[in-house]
């Protein structure tokens, strides 16, 4: 059969691929043969994301996007497949996050929370997905949910349903697309110290999470890159869609 996670001449696409979790996983694909398309409004990121697929001897190119606006994201679809040729995965990894108290949380900050999280996904399986349905050679799209999608942690109310809208979409799209061989997963992290949540942890709620967290730990990124992989790779994961994989160091099996 071959290299179950051989990558070699697939293109991937990160959005939010300057991200701390979007830029372990974009080095991953990377390390085992894609080409890799970074996508965000940092340029800056961008370039030493693309030195570190560089120095794994991998191959990438840096786009921008501004997810919350459609044409955006068409734009970066017409300026990939110039140079690339086409797309094979797309990896959703644009979040933003926020702790207001709900009485006091306005629509401003719902909309923007839900536009960045939540729409930005379904525009990007809108743009991309329709092109690996078309393609007729299927594809494979991974979603990157939260395991405050369900239940929902304390403190990121509009964070938590957006990933709940995540997980929803997830599965709908896979029951619909395994007809074209597009398959439609999502990654439910535990916690990963980043820049959209660092501000969160404080010494209480740190210590709160590593009593529900078995390995008593928080993630590291570069721990996302062997899921991403097999969900990539057709050859490793050719049957599974509309899975929510958790990679949360235990934390969704605990009780007491």
């Amino acid at each position: 059969m071959g290299n179950l996670f051989d990558l070699t001449g697939k293109t991937a696409v990160v959005i939010g691929g300057t991200s701390v979790l979007g830029s372990a996983m974009a080095v991953g694909l990377a390390e085992h043969g894609a080409r890799v398309a970074i996508a965000g409004r940092n340029q800056k990121k961008a370039g030493s994301v693309l030195e570190q697929i560089e120095a794994a001897g991998g191959d990438g190119q840096a786009f921008f996007v501004e997810v919350t606006v459609k044409e955006s994201i068409q734009e970066l679809e017409r300026s990939i497949r110039e140079w690339a040729g086409g797309y094979d995965i797309l990896i959703n990894a644009a979040g933003v996050n926020a702790s207001t108290p709900f009485f006091d949380l306005d629509m401003e900050e719902w909309d923007y929370i839900m536009s960045v999280n939540l729409k930005s996904v379904v525009m990007a399986c809108q743009v991309f997905g329709k092109g690996m349905v078309e393609s007729g050679k299927g594809g494979s799209i991974i979603n990157i949910s939260s395991v405050s999608s369900g239940p929902p942690l304390s403190k990121v109310f509009s964070y938590s349903a957006s990933k709940a809208g995540i997980n929803n979409i997830t599965q709908y799209l896979a029951r619909e697309w395994a007809p074209h061989r597009v398959r439609v997963n999502a990654i439910i992290p535990g916690f990963f110290p980043a820049e959209q949540n660092r501000k969160l942890l404080t010494p209480e709620r740190t210590e709160a999470i590593m009593r529900h967290t078995p390995m008593a730990r928080f993630g590291n990124p570069e721990e996302l890159k062997g899921t991403a992989v097999w969900l990539a790779s057709e050859k490793a994961s050719g049957f599974v869609t509309g899975a929510l994989i958790r990679v949360d160091g235990g934390f969704g099996a605990m009780t007491l």
